[in-house]
């Protein structure tokens, strides 16, 4: 097993600590060994965990499957179809400035999801002339 370093805030490691100290975790080490691999497990599918009992720890965590829908947002964890909703529903509204408030402030203004968002929110214009 390879071993690496990583820093955590101070507030961090206090905060997993009290997690080891209350049973949760029976060690740092197991709570950042399962930590890692519920992350690779929500971005990668077909990560193979090798994690001792990390469906147990998940279990006692009770930590369902509508917990990794929700981790992963709708569109299976990107931003794009969130910002889609988002723009949606400013534009069915009519608030058109606090979508392209949103669309300013998440995206450059070349990037194709921008370009596409700003098409969407056109056509809520469109449909109120």
């Amino acid at each position: 097993m390879a071993k690496d370093t990583v820093r955590y805030p101070d507030d961090v490691v206090e905060q997993i600590d009290q997690l080891v100290d209350d049973g949760m975790f029976e060690s740092k080490s197991e709570f950042y060994r399962f930590s890692a691999e519920y992350v690779l497990t929500l971005i990668d599918s077909d990560h193979e965990v090798k994690t001792f009992n990390f469906d147990e720890i998940k279990s006692e965590l009770d930590i369902t499957e509508q917990d990794h829908a929700d981790a992963l947002g709708a569109d299976g964890g990107t931003f794009f179809l969130d910002a889609v909703i988002n723009v949606r529903k400013h534009g069915l509204r009519g608030n058109y400035e606090a979508a392209e408030r949103f669309i300013d402030t998440h995206y450059d203004e070349t990037d194709q999801e921008c370009i596409i968002l700003e098409e969407l929110l056109g056509t809520y214009r469109g449909e109120s002339a």
